[in-house]
């Protein structure tokens, strides 16, 4: 059944309405082609319009660019509650939006309001936060050129918040870069979203041959059991930000390829019995899950200069012509690859950052096992320890990502004190980024 969500006139009649997937398939993929993404830039398709003109003429830079294969619904199928909103002029679909809400963590509340005015009037007692709260995800919002600047996009934002607030959404939230004026413009300006966290995406091209391992590591897999287990005691909800409830879901989801923990050699029999992994008085240990997003996810560098592209050419030859030279070469990234997503990424004691990388050089080895993996990236808070430890390339990294949030509650309702989500993290709280909805 097609459910009419909104319907509103501007400079021409416009319908949103959710998605059909058998009649709307060919359309929406044929949108996406239109509408270059970047990397975080899900929404910069909606605004800008004159932008693409004027850049023509000035940009010759890189950029990485995303788009969405397969199933369109991918970044949101995972939560029960999820939608697609298509808006039509006439017979032409002109745009789309995705959104989901699911069950996240909040973290502590890192607001001065918190001490004198969070006691409960009525029983004098101090109230309590809870620990998961309802969030909206707004993604994939895709205006077709040739209607932009319509108000097409305002219109799918609008019955997007509306579908959430309808299932009881607290907060919204919304991912762009530093760089996408017009895309703030229309969340923070219009729509009133607060920028309030930058995570940064540190990536690394996968060599053609295996990285070598610290002999004295060891590299173990946990089973998803066991894993969840490691992770309810490393990200408690009360200091990790946007944990999913169904964080044990995740971990044995098919597309997660194994949650991984190193430790020194010493502590091999303790680790299999999982007390190394969560045990904070036990010595160095780091953890990490692999994510393939391959089967989702497709980029591409664009802009990049013919010297380049003939000099990783010529690297890459070399290097199967010759292969006992060991020339570090990269793979094409120039046309369509894939990528494998670190999430979860904890260490701990001294020598954890050392244990750290080693598990990137395992992700690595991991990676090289599918030809469609070219890049190994995670996702982090840039003040997070485990940041500085994750090997990176600057031209596979990006740290423009800003996330938007605004608070859905009815606005006669009186504040509470943990509606400021915007405002800074407490020191030591961890941003936890679901790799579903990269």
């Amino acid at each position: 059944m097609v459910e009419k969500v909104g319907v509103e006139r501007i400079a021409m009649p416009v319908t949103v309405r959710e998605l059909d997937m058998e009649r709307d398939l060919p359309a929406v993929e044929e949108l996406e082609r239109q509408c270059q993404v970047g990397i975080s830039g899900d929404q910069g398709s909606a605004a800008a319009d004159g932008a693409k003109k004027s850049k023509k003429k000035k940009r010759e830079r890189m950029s990485l660019c995303v788009e969405q294969i397969g199933d369109p619904l991918a970044r949101v199928r995972h939560a029960p509650e999820h939608v697609m909103l298509v808006a039509e002029c006439g017979e032409k679909m002109v745009g789309v939006i995705k959104a989901c809400t699911k069950m996240v963590s909040r973290g502590s509340i890192s607001s001065c309001k918190n001490t004198s005015s969070s006691s409960s009037p009525s029983s004098g007692s101090p109230t309590q936060q809870q620990p998961y709260v309802k969030v909206a995800f707004l993604l994939g919002l895709r205006v077709s050129p040739s209607h932009r600047r319509l108000g097409i996009g305002t219109t799918l934002v609008q019955a997007a918040e509306e579908w959430s607030r309808a299932r009881g959404a607290a907060h919204a939230t919304m991912a762009t870069t530093v760089s996408n004026k017009a895309s703030l413009a229309l969340f923070a300006g219009r729509f009133g979203y607060a920028p309030f966290r930058r995570p940064v995406l540190l990536g690394r091209p996968v060599h053609a041959r295996r990285l070598p391992l610290k002999r004295h590591h060891r590299v173990f897999q946990l089973q998803p059991a066991l894993a969840a287990a490691a992770y309810a005691r490393l990200l408690p909800p009360q200091d990790t930000e946007f944990l999913p409830a169904d964080m044990p879901a995740l971990l044995a989801h098919k597309l997660t390829l194994g949650t991984f923990v190193a430790i020194e050699g010493s502590d091999h029999h303790t680790a299999t019995t999982g007390a190394a992994v969560t045990d904070a008085e036990q010595p160095s240990f780091a953890v990490l899950s692999v994510w393939d997003s391959t089967r989702s996810l497709s980029m591409r560098v664009g802009g990049a200069p013919a010297l380049l592209r003939h000099s990783l050419a010529a690297v890459r030859a070399l290097d199967r012509a010759a292969p006992w030279m060991r020339v570090p070469s990269v793979p094409d990234i120039f046309r369509p690859f894939g990528a494998y997503l670190l999430y979860g990424v904890r260490m701990s004691g001294p020598a954890g950052p050392a244990l750290l990388r080693t598990l990137c050089r395992h992700a690595h080895n991991v990676a090289r096992k599918n030809p469609a993996c070219a890049v190994v990236a995670a996702d982090l808070a840039p003040g997070d320890p485990a940041a500085a430890a994750v090997p990176s390339w600057r031209h596979f990294s990006c740290d423009e990502d800003v996330w938007c949030i605004k608070n859905l509650s009815d606005g006669n309702a009186a504040p509470s004190n943990d509606d400021d989500w915007a405002a800074p993290a407490p020191p030591g709280s961890v941003l936890f980024v679901d790799p579903r909805e990269f």
